[in-house]
């Protein structure tokens, strides 16, 4: 068993990643536990807590989800020393951290992400939310795990296109932090595809090594960890435009990235080259690379509304060169506008 150390302070914790590691989530669960999670993930029933299921689907993330699990839990009595624990992806990350960053002011939270995405992203970081009709992550809190455990079981049975969403955010962490992790994901995209477990661990400890690096440098977003919202400007518009339901996360995030790739070369900020090879390593994971069809007007439209605009500004993450992008807020709206088209026309 692999671990990587959160480092912040009184909050620190630890990521735990291996096979067959699950029966270790006793020792962090002194009292009453919740799990929320989702009928067609295994494993609930090894556990001896309460269950709350909810449904498949980014729609679950919702006000109106979260009261049924707040009532589940005043249900099963738990008090403040109880925990919640997420076992799902990171649908079921997000929503069962917002009840326990919100249930009696705040209770234990253990995450348990069961799909790449959540593995490598999600389930650290200590970020909970749910969504607004009008925007992605709107209503939420910071609220770090107690513990991540990540049993590299789950993804023998992922179905494939769950795998390649998860890819999307295991190839950010190339662009922003690693030039030498993105090029071991060329090297090695037969044998991640294939799942070796070997090559997995791999992926998913220096995935969370980057991210816990970044986030014990800043906890709340204040400045450095909005690097690792990388290609997620355009991914949001995506996935808003069209209700959660067409696109994964990870699979709009790959479009955002290379979004965000060719808009920092328009600006001279990075070579075609770069850009080129990063659309490549997309390709070679199989993913989709362009958002053809969408209304190129109504996503700049949308991005106005996500989370990281501040004074009416857009936050663009952009990339210079692998392992180095900058925060730059003065990107001309015709150059955004020109991606936008050349994507959703599909070149």
């Amino acid at each position: 068993m692999e671990k990587v150390k959160v480092n912040l302070d009184k909050n620190s914790y630890e990521i735990f990643i291996g096979e067959d590691i699950l029966g270790g989530v006793k020792n962090f669960v002194a009292g009453k536990a919740l799990i929320v999670t989702q009928k067609n993930i295994p494993c609930a029933e090894k556990f001896p807590y309460e269950v709350a299921l909810i449904p498949d689907g980014e729609t679950s993330k919702s006000l109106s989800e979260a009261e049924k699990i707040y009532t589940r839990a005043i249900e099963c009595g738990l008090d403040r020393k109880s925990v919640i624990i997420a076992l799902g992806g990171g649908v079921v990350g997000d929503l069962a951290g917002f009840i326990a960053a919100t249930f009696m002011r705040g209770i234990n939270l253990i995450q348990i992400p069961t799909t790449l995405l959540a593995q490598v992203d999600s389930s650290v970081g200590g970020k909970t939310a749910v969504n607004h009709a009008l925007g992605k992550n709107l209503i939420g809190a910071f609220h770090q795990p107690r513990a991540v455990f990540i049993d590299l079981n789950f993804l023998k049975t992922l179905p494939e296109r769950e795998i390649k969403s998860g890819l999307g955010e295991v190839v950010k962490y190339g662009v922003i932090s690693d030039e030498k992790f993105f090029t071991y994901l060329e090297d090695n995209a037969d044998n991640i595809l294939n799942r070796d477990l070997k090559t997995l661990a791999h992926v998913v400890k220096r995935s969370c090594e980057i991210k816990a690096q970044v986030v014990g440098e800043d906890e709340r977003e204040s400045g450095l960890r909005r690097i690792l919202n990388f290609g997620h400007t355009m991914a949001h518009a995506i996935e808003e435009e069209t209700h959660y339901k067409k696109y994964r996360h990870g699979e709009a995030v790959a479009i955002g990235m290379i979004a965000a790739a060719q808009i920092s070369c328009e600006l001279g900020k990075t070579s075609a080259a770069n850009v080129e090879r990063l659309e490549n390593l997309i390709k070679k994971f199989g993913m989709i690379t362009t958002c053809a069809g969408l209304d190129a007007d109504k996503l700049y439209n949308v991005t106005f509304r996500d989370k990281k605009t501040v004074s009416g500004v857009v936050n663009w993450v952009l990339m210079k060169n692998f392992g180095d992008v900058e925060i730059c807020s003065d990107v001309p709206a015709p150059i955004v506008k020109k991606v936008f088209r050349g994507l959703c026309n599909g070149s």
